[in-house]
């Protein structure tokens, strides 16, 4: 090197390289999607195996409303599905305050009537919970059956929680990441509580896990939810059965007409059969009991086979549902 050079003898030390596994840029890159996509599979999965979960029965419906307080049994509308927000006060079920004043527009008191209507099935999904969370605790076994499962989030996801939290059971919610402020319910077990980012991996564990769906009043994202598991029901890609419960056969049957479909050719004539209407705990329950109960028949005479020796989703759970190639 010539004498000039103002060039050092040799460069500073290097500090260490993260481990590809701790670089959080490139974890949270397009490059990284893969890896990320199967954590929501592995990760939830050893939860459910540490957890002794068997399997599930999935609770969808509205998250737009919640209750207010006790006290005054007024409801507040959310600005979005999940969102923490409430929705702007003109969007707002008119208050006993404003009827009796005559301040309410007809907007306000028509939210007003459909928030007394909703306030009914949050209290019919927290019972149907608890009764079958109830039930459930009594069968014998080593893992839990038919965990009470929502998406997470307030409204009737709350009250599906909340029924099974009553029966001091254990109870999932698998909550999506959204753009917005969102939370989770406070009745989810904590062990059980679950966020995805993707929405594809998330309807994965609604699917894989369930031995029973209840369709409660909702929106777009319930309907999206409901038809995507008829679908793998009526298509056959299920392996099991699954007893799908429409609940609230007035609300729905004035907003989807699906005898119309049937009738028009769209769908098979059988694939009414595919679900059942209910408008009391009751009645889903006398519904979905014996179907779970018949569930636990079967699985009592299918035992993993001694050769070749069982996998370990075999021997570990949950039992994810087998599927059709």
């Amino acid at each position: 090197m010539p004498e000039n050079s103002s060039k050092p003898n040799a460069p500073d030390p290097l500090a260490r390289a993260p481990l590809a596994y701790e670089d959080l840029d490139f974890l949270n890159s397009p490059d990284a999607r893969m890896i990320r996509i199967l954590s929501e599979y592995q990760e939830p999965l050893v939860r459910f195996r540490r957890e002794r979960i068997e399997d599930t029965v999935v609770f969808f419906g509205s998250a737009r409303f919640r209750a207010r307080s006790v006290a005054d049994q007024n409801l507040e509308l959310l600005e979005n599905t999940g969102s923490a927000a409430a929705a702007p006060e003109p969007e707002q079920p008119a208050t006993p305050e404003q009827i009796a004043a005559g301040d309410a527009s007809a907007l306000k008191l028509s939210l007003a009537h459909s928030a007394v209507e909703m306030s009914r099935y949050y209290e019919d999904a927290r019972t149907l919970a608890c009764k079958i969370a109830t039930w459930a605790k009594t069968l014998p076994g080593p893992r839990h059956r038919f965990v009470i499962t929502s998406g997470g989030g307030p409204g009737i996801m709350e009250a599906a929680n909340r029924g099974a939290w009553d029966a001091g059971a254990k109870t999932i919610g698998l909550n999506i990441k959204l753009p917005f402020e969102q939370y989770p319910n406070a009745y989810i077990s904590p062990e059980l509580n679950f966020e995805f980012s993707y929405f594809f991996m998330r309807k994965f564990w609604f699917a894989y896990l369930a031995k029973a769906l209840v369709v409660f009043p909702g929106g777009f994202g319930t309907i999206d939810e409901m038809f995507e598991l008829l679908t793998l029901v009526q298509t056959h890609k299920l392996a099991k059965d699954l007893p799908v419960v429409i609940y609230g056969s007035e609300y729905w049957k004035s907003v989807l007409n699906l005898e119309l479909l049937a009738a028009k050719g769209a769908i098979a004539q059988k694939d009414l059969d595919l679900f059942q209407f209910a408008d009391t705990p009751d009645e889903a329950f006398a519904i979905l009991q014996p179907a779970l109960a018949a569930a636990v028949a079967d699985d009592a005479t299918d035992h993993p086979p001694a050769d070749p020796a069982p996998t370990a989703q075999q021997t570990l759970g949950p039992d994810i549902t087998k599927t059709r190639p």
